[in-house]
């Protein structure tokens, strides 16, 4: 478990591991847009069967994600919440109509137009985050800075996200040896001590990280100087993939992805797909 990263490439024989990181950026910025788009429930539904389709492709498990996946669950509920706290009605006003579940007390009426509204925003979840998940852990840093540089992004830019990536599961595995480290010098951040005895403890093990993490950005800042980086205007790129038939596959799926809630947009006129009228 400590030296799985929280939110990184993950090694494993899966059929889109094979494949070309600009077509898996392309697919993903296609679900991103696709869903922020369109809001019809039909579109979402068939999207969200899209990701469950590739996530066993992928040969991703749920334990990989688990941090991750239960703070998307939190953010989905709290999402929820508040927006029936501050616009219970807000169903009602997109749809025209009043269906009421529940009287509720005052304005907080539980009504299927709500529930509706509130399980498309839900849906939107589905349909994106998978997507993005996968592909962080099936693109190898590297190859997704040259994805990022294929589609236009500049090369120095590409190149900041790659370091940032490779340094997310190096920044883990160094807190979790400074913790060890500072456990056996007594200063325990588990759950049997208190709150304020935890929380001070873990400042005493953040710090170090900072100062090791800011040593590093120095070291690697001086060695891409010395090597001349950012001199040229265009680079090559030894992590980018040529396109094989899966690319294009994705590729069309993509176009497909975008051109679906455009057209019940347009013919459903507006974002919502209304069953109450």
């Amino acid at each position: 478990m400590e030296n799985k990263p929280l939110l990184g490439y993950i090694s494993r024989p899966g059929v889109l591991h094979r494949l070309s990181g600009t077509s898996k950026l392309i697919l993903m910025l296609a679900c991103i847009i696709g869903a922020s788009v369109g809001a019809d429930v039909r579109y979402l539904l068939a999207l969200s069967a899209v990701n469950i389709v590739l996530w066993f492709l992928s040969n991703m498990k749920f334990k990989d994600f688990t941090f991750v996946l239960v703070t998307i669950a939190i953010m989905m509920v709290l999402n929820n919440i508040f927006i029936f706290l501050f616009a219970p009605a807000h169903g009602t006003e997109l749809f025209g109509t009043k269906s009421v579940l529940w009287e509720g007390v005052g304005r907080w009426q539980v009504t299927w137009e709500q529930l509706y509204y509130q399980s498309t925003v839900t849906l939107k979840y589905f349909a994106v985050m998978p997507t993005v998940l996968l592909f962080m852990a099936t693109t190898r840093p590297p190859e997704f800075a040259a994805a990022l540089n294929r589609i236009g992004i500049p090369y120095r830019s590409a190149y900041a996200v790659n370091i940032a990536m490779r340094y997310i599961p190096d920044i883990q595995r160094e807190y979790h040896i400074i913790s060890k480290a500072q456990q056996a010098r007594g200063l325990d951040t588990s759950r049997r001590t208190g709150v304020k005895t935890r929380v001070k403890n873990t400042v005493n093990t953040i710090f170090p990280l900072l100062l090791g993490t800011f040593e590093r950005i120095e070291e690697v800042n001086a060695a891409m100087e010395l090597r001349g980086f950012g001199c040229g205007k265009k680079r090559t790129w030894y992590g980018s993939r040529p396109f094989a038939k899966g690319d294009y596959v994705l590729l069309v799926l993509s176009v497909f992805i975008l051109a679906v809630p455009i057209a019940l947009r347009i013919t459903d006129g507006g974002p919502f797909w209304n069953p109450f009228s």
